[in-house]
């Protein structure tokens, strides 16, 4: 009989020279790098070099004998991780063969293929992304006996976010509902239905979710010991990225693969806990220590990013959160120049301010690349956008699209345009297809009979007009024509007016149950209305809309392969958050907007809203201004005082400048005081 001999799995052969850790790294970097056995914390301030640290005790553990296969690097994004991987491999200068590294789903993914049989799945089971779950939850909504044109239903988009956010908060569905979704509560035993239908037609049809990746993976590991004992006795060491992102599922699933060998070290900042609207939630990082008996707590202060002053006012601030693990941030650059806090007259004073001091930074040197504007809100860069479309300055909205060029504001204003002109055709098939049992079908043949009734609104508004369609069209048909008689009803002929109506009349609870960030999106269009008011007359509003548009396309031109055009950033914090520019402007700091309203009254809630001010300001390397708009126009209280935000009230002298704006009449220029 023939013997076998079997090769044990080894490290693969490392780079002659050895890293000099005391050079490479500062003290706080090297103690992590080389002493994070166990449970270990690691509070990486804003700009400290966390993933420098993590790559770091990666490649220390690799020289150290650690095989390739036995570390579990767990990143938030494939960009981060492959980052991660190909700085580890230039470090050691060999491939990392074996390395786990990669997302939560990624790993998830590879797991369950190795074990699809022990997990219960069949070894061909699919992978549904979101188009796919969404018409699935689709077919689920259809079942139940609604339909596409049951505009009194969520859509199925709505549905899949309210689902999701159950499974990776670990909340039971009644609970995100009233919590996050009160408006919907009706139909809370309709989404427990639809929850039940949906899972049975994915195990049917063979397929997991996103989520089921990382559900499916967690049952594995509490149901088999099998699987459990594989993964967490080849794991010897677990390190999770951006940990103050994860949310509870996650969590679970750390605390289960680390249980064995107990080396588990998490690295991020609970100061940047930002994300809970997408379940994630700073109580993992806060009980982390009560979680893994033990814990070691390191942190890392050392900031290369920002200048000392910007990184005093930023200290002066979150240390009036209660809920976190004090941290001091240390600049190495100079002091710099103290942070702006700039009072102007009203919105639109802030956003030519805004503008102006781009302008001056650019003609100072400061490329437009390194400048960016932040804002809480997206609605808060509408007049800027105008303002900075006046100027000539091109700019791009980080994550997402221009104020103007949003599909709920572009519905809204679709019937404006009708107003204005009831020959546009495009502005007919947007509003028409809006209202439920008209497709684009029957909205062209409708729009057919508008053309022979030579565009006459009030005949198109009788109960007359129409009588021949479908009964399920003729009602979607209605409901539009009644929201057409409002504005030809409307005696001044003001925007403003017209937009409330459109919302009042059955646009708003569209939005509702139609999008899944309902709510932001609502509050947009009542800026909408708001910033429609300063104009007296439609055709001026809607021009100034148009030329807007214009604008983007002319900027889109510009972006040819290898020119050197620049463009300003104009971002929402949360989507600003892991970047830097040399110059930061963060607008609309009133109470009421930042932080906003419904934080006021609930400590957690504050207490992120601070979280994501703090966020903000440490994007800056050297220039900060925060801008205070003292009045502002809301459409049901006319004009408003508004009072500083809490989070620049509550600053101490001396870690800013206080800056008013004033007119110059002669020139109609800004200057500061």
């Amino acid at each position: 009989m023939t013997k076998k001999y079997v090769l044990t799995s080894q490290a693969p052969p490392l780079s002659l020279f050895k890293i000099d850790y005391r050079k490479e790294l500062n003290p706080d970097q090297y103690a992590v790098v080389t002493e994070a056995e166990g449970a270990c914390l690691v509070l990486a301030g804003a700009g400290s070099g966390k993933t420098r640290t993590l790559v770091y005790r990666v490649a220390y553990l690799l020289e150290k004998g650690v095989r390739p296969e036995e570390i579990l690097l767990v990143t938030f994004t494939n960009k981060a991780a492959e980052e991660m991987k190909n700085r580890i491999e230039v470090l050691l200068q060999t491939k990392a063969k074996g390395l786990w590294c990669g997302t939560f789903h990624h790993i998830g993914h590879r797991c369950l293929r190795m074990t699809a049989s022990e997990a219960g799945l069949h070894p061909d089971f699919g992978i549904l992304d979101e188009e796919d779950s969404r018409n699935l939850i689709k077919a689920c909504i259809a079942s139940l006996g609604r339909t596409d044109s049951d505009a009194r239903f969520p859509k199925p988009g709505v549905v899949q976010s309210i689902l999701s956010f159950s499974v990776n908060a670990r909340q039971s569905l009644s609970d995100v509902v009233r919590r996050h979704y009160a408006y919907l509560s009706a139909y809370l035993r309709d989404f427990e239905k639809i929850k039940r239908l949906y899972d049975e037609k994915k195990q049917k049809t063979n397929n997991l979710d996103y989520d089921d990746l990382l559900v499916k993976w967690l049952e594995l590991l509490q149901k088999s010991d099998k699987a459990r004992e594989r993964f967490t006795r080849q794991f010897r060491y677990c390190l999770v990225d951006e940990y103050q992102d994860t949310n509870r599922l996650q969590h679970e699933l750390i605390r289960l693969l680390s249980g064995f060998h107990k080396n588990v070290l998490v690295v991020g900042d609970d100061a940047q806990s930002i994300y809970s609207f997408r379940a994630a939630t700073v109580r993992n990082i806060l009980d982390f220590p009560e979680d893994y008996e033990g814990t070691k707590v390191f942190k890392i202060e050392t900031n290369y990013r920002s200048t000392k002053a910007v990184l005093e006012l930023a200290n002066a601030s979150i240390r009036n959160n209660v809920h976190q693990f004090p941290k001091m941030l240390k600049s190495v650059r100079g002091r710099g120049a103290l942070p702006q806090l700039v009072k102007t007259r009203d919105t639109r004073q802030e956003a030519r301010f805004a503008a102006q001091r781009i302008v001056e930074f650019q003609e100072s040197g400061v490329s437009l690349s390194d400048m960016a504007v932040l804002f809480r809100a997206r609605f808060q860069a509408a007049e800027l956008e105008l303002e900075l479309a006046k100027t000539g300055v091109p700019y791009i909205i980080r994550g997402g699209v221009r104020f103007f060029e949003q599909a709920h504001i572009k519905d809204a204003l679709s019937f404006l345009r009708i107003f204005v002109n009831p020959y546009d055709e495009i502005a007919w098939i947007r509003a028409l297809t809006l209202q439920a049992g008209i497709g684009s079908r029957y909205a062209g043949r409708i729009f057919e009979s508008v053309e022979q009734a030579k565009g006459d609104l009030r005949q198109i508004a009788s109960p007359s007009f129409g009588e021949d369609l479908p009964v399920r069209v003729r009602q979607g048909f209605s409901a539009f024509k009644k929201i057409l008689k409002e504005l030809l009803q409307s005696k001044d002929g003001r925007p403003d007016g017209m937009i409330e109506a459109v919302l009042e009349h059955g646009y708003e609870e569209h939005v509702l149950m139609n999008f899944e960030n309902a709510k932001d999106r609502v509050e947009d269009l009542k800026e909408l209305v708001n910033f429609a008011h300063t104009y007296k007359d439609i055709k001026d509003f809607l021009a100034d809309v148009t030329l807007r548009e214009g604008f983007r396309g002319e900027s889109l031109l510009l972006e040819e392969e290898g020119s050197s055009h620049e463009e300003l950033v104009l971002s929402t914090i949360h989507q600003a958050k892991g970047l830097e520019w040399k110059a930061v402007i963060v607008i609309g700091l009133a109470e009421g907007y930042f932080p906003h309203a419904k934080s006021s009254q609930n400590e957690e809630e504050l207490e992120e809203e601070r979280r994501l001010f703090y966020v903000a300001v440490t994007r800056a390397k050297e220039d900060l201004l925060l801008v205070h708009p003292m009045t502002r126009f809301d459409y049901q209280l006319g004009s408003i005082l508004c009072r500083p935000s809490i989070f620049t009230a509550e600053l101490p002298a001396g870690v800013y400048e206080e800056v008013e704006v004033e007119e110059n009449e002669t020139e109609k220029t800004i200057y500061l005081d």
